[in-house]
């Protein structure tokens, strides 16, 4: 059996094992494998800090959330980076994706190190914890136990290798107050709480990379007043010697997956870049950020992407668009398509909104029928798998080329030790 074949059923054994004690057993197993041919989980946190300080500009980092068939589309990633030399680069997982993809932050990092070797990656590998939010209804009946549920989504994170954690205590900001100090003092707090917690839960050697974010998406843009009234109020509240957030995240007419028009198309939707480009430069030269992060963008039409590093965007987040190229593929089963669909009907229905049509309705629910289907998914036939994932490949190398994230294994080794 080569190696190739070795680490296809030893993933996929592992993701499918019934025994939780197994399981993690085997999740570790893989990832010992990994570090034994030197690829090993990191913190892009030198980057920033570099980016921060103006060692480096015009380069956006790649975010990409995989919500289905992980460790084939992560194959796919690491073709397009190995052949673009791609370094700076992160994999990510939402809170909310943990859930309705049925993904553990073990099993997510098994997966991406599983990729690794199965494709020839060598060195840091950057995976994260994207927008681990704070439910807002949860917060305000019981803070500390909302705190407590994310705490502990973070230690299990950590503790999977997961060296950047982008908390968002945005849906905590209070636009009814008129003082931008008083909308922004919760976030702060809250967002002050979680990285003293995560500075204390830090394995030895490793800084974690810590995102905030000052604007909801899919609300209204965020301004230079907004990220000026939270970062001075977070850098308060943080005590003396503790390093703080390394990037911000905001809204500049985003909405995540992007909004669906009634035939099931996407509608287009204007970046407010000037603005991007402002908070990026704010960020960086007042607080020493690496920049402004962008959310929501994996539907934006192909020349948005080009924008990002020009305004200087320090990281980009990717998802939708990517799910999209599986669930709408030719090759993608119909038969299969079909089921998911008839689960989402029952299972999804009252979220259904007056005059949806079914269009809008699918596309706006078909991530929660992943986890559902995640096994049938892993067993699509082979030749199908291999066009779509051909197809993901170009995809990922073409935004590669638009970010400027080509050529930066060399930055990457230079800021990563």
């Amino acid at each position: 059996m080569s190696e190739n074949d070795s680490i296809d059923m030893m993933i996929k054994q592992a993701v499918f094992e019934s025994d939780p004690q197994k399981q993690n057993e085997q999740f570790r197993a893989i990832i010992q494998a990994a570090s034994d041919r030197g690829i090993y989980p990191a913190s892009i946190q030198s980057l920033y800090e570099a980016a921060g300080q103006g060692q480096f500009s015009k380069i956006t980092v790649p975010a990409i959330n995989i919500r289905m068939l992980t460790y084939d589309v992560a194959c796919a990633v690491f073709r397009a980076a190995l052949k673009d030399k791609v370094g700076a680069l992160s994999f990510e997982i939402a809170r909310s994706e943990i859930g309705y993809t049925k993904q553990s932050p073990a099993e997510y990092t098994a997966c991406i190190m599983a990729a690794a070797i199965k494709e020839g990656y060598r060195g840091p590998v950057f995976i994260q914890g994207d927008h681990y939010q704070f439910k807002q209804s949860a917060y305000e009946k019981n803070p500390e136990a909302e705190i407590n549920e994310i705490k502990k989504l973070v230690k299990d994170s950590v503790e999977a290798g997961f060296y950047n954690i982008d908390n968002d205590a945005s849906t905590l900001v209070d636009i009814s107050k008129n003082d931008l100090n008083e909308q922004q003092a919760k976030n702060s707090q809250v967002t002050a709480e979680m990285t003293r917690f995560i500075r204390s839960i830090e394995p030895k050697g490793v800084t974690i990379s810590v995102g905030g974010e000052i604007g909801e998406i899919g609300k209204g843009n965020s301004t230079v007043d907004d990220l000026r009234a939270f970062m001075n109020s977070y850098l308060k509240l943080l005590p003396k010697g503790i390093k703080g957030i390394s990037k911000i995240s905001v809204q500049t007419g985003t909405t995540h997956g992007g909004v669906v028009l009634p035939d099931g198309s996407i509608a287009k939707v204007k970046i407010a870049f000037d603005t991007l480009k402002e908070l990026s430069n704010v960020a960086r030269t007042e607080y020493g950020l690496g920049g402004a992060v962008q959310h929501g963008a994996s539907t934006l039409p192909d020349e948005a992407f080009d924008m990002f590093p020009k305004v200087d965007t320090i990281e980009v987040h990717l998802a939708t668009g990517f799910q999209n190229i599986v669930y709408d593929s030719s090759c993608f089963p119909k038969d299969l398509l079909s089921k998911m669909y008839g689960y989402l009907d029952t299972k999804c229905i009252s979220e259904r909104k007056a005059n949806e049509t079914d269009e809008q309705f699918h596309y706006n629910t078909r991530k929660k029928a992943l986890g559902e289907f995640k096994k049938e998914m892993w067993n699509l036939p082979e030749a199908d798998l291999k066009k779509i994932m051909q197809e993901l490949e170009e995809r990922f190398s073409l935004i590669f080329h638009k970010l400027n994230a080509v050529d930066t294994i060399k930055l990457v080794k230079k800021y990563i030790k």
